[in-house]
């Protein structure tokens, strides 16, 4: 494998990769190249949700179960990248932060995913582990956002997860600093290079021991269905003991 190969593909084979890039990109630079036309059709979008409805008598018992049903509904019907969601936390100074993430994990004890430790939201949530986190399917007029703490998960299913990533991403683990600065991309490529000089007989490669997983452990999570004129549905799931309340949200 070459020097380069794993750094135009992500570690993914090429025809995984996101094929939804436009053909001509607008040019910010250019005078010529103007958005406002785009722009003012971006900032006027209306869109009247469809009629699908959120019974309470259509729940699962749990936030669990209905989360993993919309999920498998989310990727059977076309969502990009479903398991995408939008993480906010509390820096260590208390300004706030947010950030897109990949689920990879979901069970009765909550929603896991794997980051850098010593990354921004790394020290974020060892600092502050209270968490909000929205699945935004906009496709199907869906929302999911969810409301807990979030603690690290047990070393040995960090290093479950590390093992079966993907070799790209096991070295970029390793070669990125993540949040940190950095010359430029070619200094960052280089890096890139040289921590796969350095596993060139590694398989798999070994987990960075900063790297590894969170849990959010929710105390709410609601589900959010779009309908006509904007009054949406929103059933919200709150921890009561062992089980959970619901109870329905005005719009």
């Amino acid at each position: 494998m070459s020097d380069n190969s794993l750094l135009s593909t992500g570690g993914f084979p090429a025809g995984d990769q996101y094929r939804g890039a436009m053909t001509q990109p607008i040019d910010p630079t250019d005078p010529t190249d103007s958005t406002e036309p785009l722009l003012e059709a971006a900032l006027r979008t209306h869109t009247d949700y469809g009629a699908e409805k959120l019974d309470e008598a259509d729940l699962a018992s749990d936030p669990f179960a209905q989360f993993t049903a919309w999920l498998a509904e989310a990727a059977e019907r076309g969502v990009y990248e479903p398991n995408a969601m939008v993480l906010g936390t509390i820096d260590p100074d208390g300004a706030p932060s947010i950030r897109t993430v990949l689920l990879r994990g979901v069970d009765e004890r909550g929603f896991a995913f794997y980051t850098d430790y010593t990354s921004r939201k790394g020290r974020a949530l060892q600092a502050n582990p209270g968490v909000a986190a929205v699945f935004p399917w906009y496709t199907l007029h869906r929302q999911v956002k969810i409301f807990g703490t979030a603690q690290r998960v047990a070393p040995e299913d960090s290093e479950d997860y590390f093992a079966h990533r993907p070799r790209g991403a096991q070295l970029a683990a390793w070669s990125s600093d993540q949040s940190q600065p950095i010359a430029s991309r070619e200094a960052l490529e280089q890096k890139v290079v040289d921590t796969e000089r350095r596993f060139a007989d590694a398989d798999p490669v070994p987990r960075p021991e900063r790297w590894g997983g969170f849990r959010i452990v929710p105390e709410r999570v609601e589900f959010w269905q779009g309908r006509t004129s904007r009054l949406h549905d929103r059933l919200l799931f709150h921890r009561e003991g062992a089980g959970w309340r619901v109870e329905r949200l005005q719009p």
